[in-house]
């Protein structure tokens, strides 16, 4: 006992410090200023005089095509863009906003499509990183305090711009040992005083009887109880790609699927654009494949995440790296595994890394590993980092409760660009948030930090920017996005001033929506609950143009049948692969599958099957060749080989996924009550229930009852913005 309050003593001191600290003023600001985000949209839904929904029409987007030609007429210095943003992660998406709103002429390209790198495949979590301030309290390393701050003053922002997309979420922290429960509690607590005003809900302690309520599957030997904190949570590539069509609706040339094959510059060294290559014209038939063009700008970034080396090295061949990639592995698992609305942290694990399982999309999903890795484009869950997370997924559960490899829907491993400053005199040494770099030619690098903190990155970067390229902000007109009714005062078209508002700008989808927009949908559209409240919280209000593309413009149409499903039992339907080649710039079937929808993260087997009916849709829209049907399969079902799929069905054809004529598949964990999906039983899927050594017992589904009625996000504050 001596033993355990001389280790304690120097983190309960301190954490002890951090509270009275911020209490006295925190405390009181936070009490006086937190307030909840009400639910209500920005923009009110519409109704005729017969009281029947009007959906909202909103501005048309430039196709790929036009943004291409766009990029291709900026080939001179007399027509350069201010900047040209490379890499559409996250990172490179937010900057490209950014800088549009600041009255900038941006480009922004992406070698794959947005979000197809690690901003596809992070935790889904929107947090200052609980695990972050206990070492920043055991070792007082206040630079690290500094960045869960700045972590949790970005976190609410998420709930205000996207709150379609985002949502808080209580994680469970398990007491097992009497004394961590004031260690825990002063940590949960310095933790919400932190945050200040942009603090979420307050954490609370749980009884032994209510913390396995709350998580009935928690292992119940030796629980005294249990602390409860709220972070956030969102859906990672989803949002992505609302910040890429909002920059475009905003003026920026974005292009997916276009290479930077060389960085140009002057007869002085300085970096005045780069050479681009269009990717997907290697994919048709043109003889157009090997066709690149110039792009010229004033200033070109860097924000290609784990690949910023090799820009870098475009630029100097010299060039020290500066990233330090390290694996971050999930995986995915049935939805009964963790209680909705509900995850659980254990921070106690075999080698001391954090595995959170948490509710997402229906399923739950559980990790993540932090190991060292090499850069790849596709990387692959090895079998002993999965092994590590199941590990330490059951030592969480209770005994009788079965979790083997059937019950993996899907797992995956994204490349975290940790990054070290190649200028300090300690190179081994990791920056924790992100780094900014302007090299001797011009080239400006953003890399590091972590989704949470995307949009600070994005303005610093900006800052920088304007610093380096010796650029002028300045004050434009800003389209009306929201989808209002037009009126003549336009009350929605904005000013940018020159000055950053991206805490402030509501990304598209985010206007119209409110926790009842599922029901208006269903009012409007036969839609079953669980289709409806599954577009509403992908989509937000854009889900009246899903609708749209589904079921066309006419009410005979409409009245005329149900949504087309992509695979039964499952949410995801024909109008959404329509409105990603329409709206969203989706190019391929792999865009559609992981980063549109998010059907290949939830269930790689349930994606196989979609794969067929996703390539004839896109195929119809798109006017494809049999050949490049063919290749989309090919690239499609190796692409699913990241996402877990089971060797012995990397060969597999559509014949054979069509006709059911799989591989059988390992029998799923027994023991266990499975969802149902809407309309009835569980859908035979011939053979596509296992993944061999990753396997799963089948496509589940979200019972229409609970989805019906689930609140999946908060509303959306409206700001000033000046006009």
């Amino acid at each position: 006992m001596a033993s355990t309050f001389a280790r304690l003593r120097k983190p309960l001191a301190t954490l002890a410090v951090i509270t009275t600290t911020t209490a006295g003023g925190a405390l009181l600001y936070t009490t006086l200023t937190r307030k909840p985000i009400p639910d209500s949209p920005l923009v009110a839904l519409q109704r005729d005089a017969n009281g029947r929904v009007i959906p909202p029409e909103f501005p048309s987007l430039k196709s790929r095509a036009h943004q291409l030609a766009e990029l291709r007429r900026h080939d001179s210095d007399e027509d350069a863009y201010d900047l040209l943003v490379i890499g559409g992660g996250a990172t490179g998406t937010g900057i490209a906003l950014d800088a549009a709103t600041r009255g900038f002429k941006v480009a922004l390209v992406e070698r794959d499509d947005f979000s197809s790198g690690t901003s596809s495949k992070s935790t889904k979590l929107v947090h200052g990183g609980v695990r972050y301030l206990e070492k920043a309290v055991m070792n007082l390393d206040y630079p690290q305090l500094q960045l869960v701050m700045e972590a949790l003053r970005e976190r609410k922002t998420f709930l205000e711009v996207a709150p379609h997309l985002s949502s808080s979420l209580p994680i469970l922290l398990p007491l097992h040992h009497w004394w961590q429960a004031p260690y825990f509690w002063a940590g949960t607590k310095a933790y919400d005083l932190l945050a200040g005003s942009q603090g979420l809900e307050s954490s609370y302690y749980l009884t032994r009887r209510k913390a396995l309520d709350a998580f009935p599957l928690l292992k119940k030997e030796n629980l005294k109880g249990a602390l409860v904190y709220y972070d956030g949570q969102h859906n990672d590539s989803r949002m992505n790609v609302s910040l890429a069509l909002t920059a475009a609706i905003y003026g920026v040339s974005v292009v997916n699927h276009a290479e930077v094959t060389a960085l140009e510059k002057d007869a002085s060294g300085k970096i005045r654009g780069a050479r681009v290559r269009d990717v997907m014209a290697s994919r048709e038939e043109d003889g157009h494949a090997s066709t690149s063009f110039s792009v010229r700008a004033k200033g070109v970034i860097n924000a290609t995440g784990p690949f910023a080396d090799a820009i870098e090295k475009m630029d100097d061949p010299s060039r020290m790296s500066m990233v330090a990639p390290s694996a971050g592995v999930h995986i995915m698992l049935p939805s009964h595994m963790s209680p909705e609305g509900m995850g659980i942290l254990d921070a106690a694990t075999s080698d001391g890394r954090v595995v959170f399982v948490l509710p997402w999309q229906g399923a739950t999903l559980a990790g993540t590993t932090d190991a060292p890795c090499e850069v790849e484009r596709e990387p692959v869950a090895t079998e002993t980092e999965i092994d590590f997370i199941l590990k330490e997924v059951r030592k969480l559960l209770a005994p009788e409760t079965t979790l083997s490899r059937s019950d993996i829907l899907a797992a995956w491993s994204g490349i975290r660009p940790l990054v070290k400053d190649p200028k300090a005199k300690n190179t081994e040494s990791l920056v924790r948030n992100h780094l900014i770099t302007v090299s001797d030619s011009g080239l400006l690098t953003c890399a590091g930090g972590k989704w949470t903190t995307y949009r600070q990155m994005a303005e610093d970067a900006v800052d920088e920017a304007i610093e380096a390229f010796h650029l002028q902000p300045k004050a434009v007109p800003m389209p009306d996005i929201s989808g209002a009714p037009s009126n003549e005062n336009n009350d929605n078209a904005w000013i940018a001033n020159g000055k950053c508002v991206t805490r402030h700008v509501p990304l598209v989808g985010a206007h119209g929506f409110s926790r009842q927009l599922h029901v208006a949908l269903m009012e409007r559209y036969d839609l079953d609950p669980d289709v409806a409240q599954h577009l509403a919280s992908n989509y937000g209000d854009r889900a009246w143009e899903v609708a749209a593309a589904e079921f066309g413009a006419s009410e005979t149409e409409t009245a005329a049948r149900p949504a087309s499903r992509i695979v039964p039992g499952l949410p995801f339907i024909d109008g959404e692969i329509r409105h990603g080649i329409h709206r969203e710039f989706a190019q391929t079937a792999t865009d559609i599958m992981a980063r549109r929808t998010r059907l290949a993260f939830i269930d790689v087997n349930a994606a196989l099957r979609a794969l067929p009916r996703v390539i004839d849709v896109m195929a119809e829209e798109l006017q494809w060749s049999e050949t490049r049907k063919q290749r989309e399969w090919t690239e499609s079902v190796h692409f699913l080989k990241s996402m877990g799929l089971s060797p012995d069905k990397l060969g597999v054809t559509r014949e054979e996924v069509v006709n059911s004529q799989l591989p059988a598949a390992a029998s799923p964990a027994s023991g266990h009550e499975r969802l149902r999906p809407s309309g009835g039983g569980l859908p035979d899927l011939g053979g596509l229930g296992g993944l061999g050594g990753l396997g799963v017992g089948g496509v589940l589904a979200r019972d229409a009852t609970d989805l019906s009625t689930k609140s999946s996000t908060s509303g959306v504050v409206k700001f000033p913005i000046e006009r």
